[in-house]
């Protein structure tokens, strides 16, 4: 199973707009009509914050620093008053090895399309820090 068939439902066409999304993340492809044109785009990883105005800029916020198709594992989706939050980890192949992060996003809807994004990005985890923080940390849940 994917993590796009495993999103829950979510009414109102949220659903298929969080799709969407997980889709872009995984393959890199642009979904057609997902961002209002005037998106704007808010992106902290630790020790940095940049913010994006626009569709294509919100796009190349991502694609300009993370331009690596890969494979995402939903851990959350939720409805909120203005649009949806999603929680996943995210691991990819770059470099000769294979990265991991973990995000937050709330994505503001308006008129069915995400005007607004707020993310929140572990930063991208080379595989000396991946066991570097396995050899220290015992998580309780995965």
């Amino acid at each position: 199973m994917t993590a796009v068939e495993a999103l829950p439902a979510l009414e109102g066409g949220l659903g298929d707009l969080a799709r969407d999304f997980v889709t872009w993340l995984e393959t890199g492809i642009r979904p057609d009509s997902m961002f209002a044109e005037d998106v704007f785009a808010d992106l902290t990883v630790p020790q940095w914050r940049v913010q994006a105005q626009g569709a294509d800029a919100a796009f190349h916020l991502r694609e300009d620093s993370h331009p690596f198709a890969g494979e995402v594992r939903v851990e959350a989706l939720d409805r909120t008053a203005r649009g949806f939050l999603l929680q996943f980890e995210e691991r990819w192949e770059s470099e000769g090895q294979r990265w991991y992060c973990r995000e937050l996003i709330h994505c503001g809807v308006t008129d069915g399309r995400i005007s607004e994004l707020t993310v929140s990005c572990t930063g991208d985890w080379d595989e000396e820090r991946q066991r570097l923080h396995a050899d220290q940390v015992r998580l309780l849940r995965p």
